[in-house]
């Protein structure tokens, strides 16, 4: 062996025996997530049907899980540094099982929704688990780069996975069995997991500060409820208050945190600009295109008329794009900067969305996935080169509560972009005209959602059941495209902020000796 191959590779202590094998067991846990929050846009349709949600309670299923998660990452996070993350993994992962079956047999939209929610607080035990537990795994900067773009990968697939799944258990089973399969992924996980995932946790972490638990869960709700609430209905007094108070416990919280001798989360993390720069990134950048992906399913259903498992299969496009670029995204990133392929893969985005303006009813399918698949690979380098900068700008010891600010950002956008996003849709959609004869029970039902046109127009007879969807369907193409336009600024915004703030960032190089 040369003396530069001797360089490159890493000593044999700092090669953790069995950590590929690892690896391939925790990004299960990033399947398991990937593929519960992209089967529920597949299963809109028949919610609609079954459980008859008005558009509120439809949207509050959609996005009350991520707030949920939102709200408790940083602390979930910080727990994992305590007691240990592959406890808190382990744990967590049977939590999501379980809590599953209560989402398969939700009878009520109320039901749903408080299902959504406990689904949301054990998934926020996985994700920060999971990327700490890689940091640890992996010494070397360039394994762990392409553990990261794995990783990143692997959440990628959960999202091709889970449409297709999704879509074949939709046309052969009721939509319940979409959140049944968690059960088979959580089990392997489990058994798998106790023997491979070596343990870690700061070895001096402190108490775990209930109180700022508490002042994080409540902040973080009450801000993105009332961000919600203000873009579905406009101001009220519950509005404003929830907006004030959510405010009022995050300020609390970060003041908090400078004083605690072991905060919850060190805010000192962000004076650091590259981490500040590439945590804006992930929320700008999720927030971006979450509402788009959630609506998009409901485009390729109830507009075009797919089937569930077709219209699956049409979004994986986005998938493929999205998990090559991951594994590419380490070695270009030390090629061309950070700052390029960050920026650059933000831009694609913004560019891929802008051009979904231009789509209508009959668009044919080719452009539909020529853009799915830029969008994929936009998401797949700017995401995984921000992930690996944030882990990276911290101690090892304290990469649970890193890995959450990473994963709070990611759901963060996510709940922000479906409310915000799909507010828009919403707005435009239910201002469509109703055409002539219809009763007024049958255009109430018709505009809670485009799924309840579809349902109210078979209660009608021929060209006015014909009519009725024509309408709605108009409706929501428009609500789309405005929806789009608003996506792509804040994605070409985000990639000049981060061309700014990520100047001379570079990734590591070698062994890290932490």
């Amino acid at each position: 062996m040369s003396s530069i191959e001797q360089h490159l590779e890493p000593p044999a202590e700092l090669r953790r025996p069995g950590r590929w094998i690892a690896l391939s067991v925790l990004v299960l846990a990033v399947l398991l997530v990937a593929v519960d929050a992209t089967v529920l846009g597949l299963a809109t349709p028949f919610l609609t049907e079954d459980l008859k949600p008005s558009g509120t309670q439809l949207l509050w299923i959609g996005d009350v899980y991520s707030f949920v998660i939102a709200g408790l990452l940083v602390s979930m996070g910080s727990l994992g540094d305590r007691i240990g993350r592959k406890k808190l993994l382990l744990c967590g992962a049977t939590a999501f099982g379980a809590v599953s079956v209560l989402n398969a047999y939700a009878s009520t939209p109320e039901m749903m929704i408080l299902a959504r929610a406990l689904l949301g607080v054990a998934g926020a035990t996985l994700m920060p688990s999971t990327l700490a537990l890689i940091r640890n795994l992996f010494h070397d900067a360039r394994e762990r780069s392409l553990a990261i773009g794995i990783w990143g990968a692997m959440a990628s697939a959960g999202a091709a996975v889970g449409p297709v799944v999704g879509g074949f258990l939709l046309e052969h089973f009721w939509w319940g069995s979409v959140f049944l399969i968690n059960l088979p992924v959580m089990a392997v996980l489990v058994v798998i997991g106790i023997k491979l995932i070596p343990e870690s946790k700061n070895p001096a972490p402190g108490p775990w500060d209930l109180i700022s638990v508490g002042l994080s869960l409540v902040g973080m709700i009450g801000v993105v409820y009332a961000i919600k609430e203000l873009a579905a209905h406009g101001g009220s007094r519950l509005v404003a208050l929830a907006g004030i108070g959510g405010v009022a416990a995050l300020v609390w919280f970060v003041r908090r945190q400078f004083r605690l001798p072991a905060p919850l989360l060190d805010m000192r993390l962000f004076h650091h600009r590259g981490f500040s720069g590439a945590v804006l990134a992930d929320l700008l950048t999720i927030l971006g295109l979450s509402g788009l992906v959630f609506f998009l399913s409901q485009f390729l259903q109830l507009v075009q008329g797919r089937g569930p498992l077709e219209a699956g299969l049409a979004e994986l496009p986005a998938a493929v794009g999205a998990v090559t670029a991951g594994l590419l995204a380490g070695v270009t990133a030390r090629r061309f900067s950070v700052r390029y392929v960050v920026s650059g893969g933000l831009a694609a985005i913004g560019l891929s969305l802008a051009a979904v303006a231009a789509i209508h009813k009959d668009t044919a399918y080719p452009l539909i996935g020529a853009l799915l698949l830029v969008v994929g690979v936009g998401a797949g380098f700017a995401f995984t080169v921000t992930s690996d900068v944030i882990l990276s700008s911290v101690p090892k010891e304290h990469a649970g509560s890193a890995s959450a600010v990473s994963e709070t950002a990611y759901e963060l956008g996510a709940a922000l972009g479906i409310a915000l996003l799909g507010s828009i849709v919403t707005g435009v959609y239910q201002d469509f005209a109703t055409p002539a004869g219809v009763p007024a029970s049958t255009s109430s039902a018709a505009h809670e959602s485009l799924g309840g046109a579809v349902e109210a127009a078979k209660t009608l007879t021929g060209q006015q059941g014909t009519a009725l969807v024509s309408a709605a369907q108009e409706a929501f193409v428009d609500g789309l495209r405005l929806a789009s336009v608003f996506g792509a600024a804040v994605l070409m915004a985000t990639a000049a902020a981060a061309w700014f703030l990520l100047r001379g960032q570079e990734l590591e190089e070698g062994i890290v000796h932490d």
